[in-house]
């Protein structure tokens, strides 16, 4: 294998004054004790006490489980770092032999269940395998016919670590989340995404895909059961061959990767500009509408530069946009740069929001809430002057990649409606005109249980034809799988709010956005589908736990017969759910 790429090297410093700094409001505005989970409280279920006794050469160690916003915590759960593919198969064949179940643990940058539940009783007998230590090769392959380049990874290799390696031999990927400090294996559990589709007159690239990481698999290793042995044993599956590729592209927690191979394109430069002086009525506004015809629209911008993202800071008028375009020179008005994260003002909170935020949290002063907006929008804007990080251009992935683990840790629901690129426009603006008004009729009543932002992003669904591998098929529960009875479906818009994790009616008002979104993209000019990574399926009092959504609504958007495809795919792959909890049993089934 190459030698591996140091985030570190590359990355900017960080004072240690501020990193503590942000840690601290972190921990204040999180404000969740160890004992709360996805569906409430539950009396803390420890670990057994004894360390379980793991295959030969392999030790378990204590550790706590905190999931991104602090929902989802165990104070200490045992855990281990498998060495090789093999080392995975002996732990499944252990699990299954001894009654326990594993999750792969990453980074825990999710806000779902699907690694685990939280500190109820079901979490007791879990095995973390923490992926980070040892799965982390990575070196490049043959490329099929169809596109440029190809790299085999394990899937404990951070994401920014393998875009930098990418980058460093003139290859790369269309879309990426926002945080590089992500696993591999994580990234396609889940199929995340980044914000593409084509710009007006750009035409498609070798190699790239404008949907989910997911659609990149060309092969795939994983643990699985086999039959005839009797045991779990390493295999590789085949993209267009081996129809169980398609099922573990996106498993949602249901499988275990331990390495992937996947096709990657040229890496073309990009610019990234921000602006944050259009109005929200403005580029939200209904199609046809005398706003509309200014030509600001998120439409317009999509139609401009095909990658666009909105950042809309609760209680105000003025988004914050980024608009990114492929760039193979440098406008003289960009600064260049050669590194992720060049956003410092977002990255370690500044002092006036760090005080409003710990305020929020620590003394319940939630009416602050429109105060706590207008900082982080004043913030934005200002900091983005005082950095020159308005006009960026740089190396892709340096400018995918603006999200560090030092922000402001809220808790999001998230949403992907899918829809036709004329109708994007149509769907925004619809859900801003929603959301708009509860949030304004909730303060009237005093109550303020949104108090982050609405991030709004469009990407590509993920399309066969993206993918290097004869006869694919997009991955079976990739969230931007193309619908059997939507081929007019061409893109996706991801919807997300965010607000702090105890914020007093904030899983009411996801529930009712919730419900809207359902009720107004049916499948009639747009289709809702839940974001696997973010919260979904609320009551008044719990996210992932409305069981109709859960049982009937999820399934239905995909298609009865895609997801029981999926589903039994994924259960004759481990039909001893040793790679499962108790969450993913209710999920993952017909």
């Amino acid at each position: 294998m190459p030698e591996h790429f140091t985030p570190e090297a590359r990355a900017p410093r960080l004072s240690r004054r501020a990193v503590i700094r942000a840690a601290a409001v972190t921990a204040a505005v999180v404000g969740v004790p160890l004992q709360t989970s996805a569906a409430g409280a539950h009396p803390a279920a420890a670990a057994p006490s004894a360390a379980p006794e793991l295959p030969a050469g392999l030790t378990a160690y204590r550790t706590p489980y905190v999931n991104w916003a602090g929902e989802i915590t165990h104070s200490g759960l045992w855990a281990c770092a498998p060495r090789t593919a093999q080392d995975v198969a002996d732990l499944a064949n252990w699990a299954h032999r001894e009654g326990w179940r594993l999750r792969a643990r990453g980074k825990a940058h999710t806000w779902s269940p699907l690694t685990i539940t939280g500190p109820a009783e079901s979490d007791e007998r879990v095995l973390l395998m923490d992926t980070t230590h040892h799965l982390t090769g990575m070196e490049l392959v043959t490329p099929p016919a169809g596109a440029p380049g190809a790299v085999r990874a394990q899937t404990g290799v951070l994401l920014e670590t393998l875009m930098a390696f990418l980058a460093d031999h003139g290859l790369g990927v269309t879309n990426t989340p926002a945080p590089g400090e992500l696993t591999l294996g994580g990234t396609l559990a889940i199929d995340a995404h980044g914000t593409s589709v084509p710009a007006a007159g750009e035409a498609a690239r070798p190699g790239h895909t404008y949907g989910s990481l997911s659609n990149l698999v060309l092969s795939l290793t994983a643990v699985v059961w086999d039959t005839g042995r009797a045991e779990y044993v390493v295999r590789t599956f085949h993209r267009g061959t081996d129809d169980e590729c398609e099922a573990l592209a996106a498993h949602i927690g249901r499988g275990l990767l331990t390495e992937v191979v996947l096709q990657v394109g040229e890496e073309v430069p990009l610019r990234c500009v921000s602006r944050v002086d259009i109005s929200s009525d403005e580029l939200f506004a209904a199609p046809g509408s005398a706003a509309a015809g200014r030509g600001n629209t998120f439409a317009d911008f999509l139609d401009r530069a095909g990658r666009v993202e909105a950042i809309w800071f609760a209680f105000t008028d003025r988004p914050w946009l980024k608009v990114w375009s492929l760039s193979p020179q440098r406008p003289a008005t960009s600064r260049p740069v050669s590194h992720p994260y060049n956003y410092p003002f977002s990255d370690v909170l500044p002092t006036p929001v760090a005080r409003l935020a710990g305020r929020l949290a620590a003394e319940g002063a939630w009416f602050l809430a429109p105060e706590l907006g207008l900082a982080q929008y004043t913030v934005a804007a200002t900091g983005l002057t005082a950095t020159l990080a308005g006009d960026l251009w740089g190396p892709a992935h340096t400018l995918q990649f603006y999200l560090r683990p030092t922000t402001l840790r809220e808790t999001a629901n998230g949403y992907a409606v899918l829809t036709r690129r004329a109708d994007v426009q149509r769907v925004v603006s619809e859900f801003a005109a929603y959301y708009s008004e509860q949030l304004k009729s909730s303060a009237l009543r005093g109550r303020y249980p949104v108090n982050g932002q609405v991030e709004i992003r469009v990407g590509g669904l993920d399309r066969p034809a993206e993918s290097a591998a004869p006869g694919a098929r997009p991955p079976l529960l990739s969230v931007v799988r193309p619908h059997p009875d939507h081929p007019e479906f061409d893109c996706a818009v991801w919807i997300d709010v965010l607000t702090q994790p105890t914020t007093p009616g904030a899983h009411a008002f996801y529930r009712d956005l919730e419900r809207f979104l359902l009720r107004t993209f049916d499948g009639g000019y747009a289709l809702t589908r839940v974001e696997w990574s973010k919260g979904w399926g609320y009551t008044d009092t719990a996210a992932w736990a409305d069981q109709e959504v859960i049982g009937t609504v999820i399934p239905a958007s995909y298609g009865r017969g895609q997801w029981a495809e999926a589903v039994g795919i994924l259960d004759r792959l481990d039909p001893h759910g040793v790679f499962g909890n108790d969450f993913t049993d209710r999920l993952v089934r017909v």
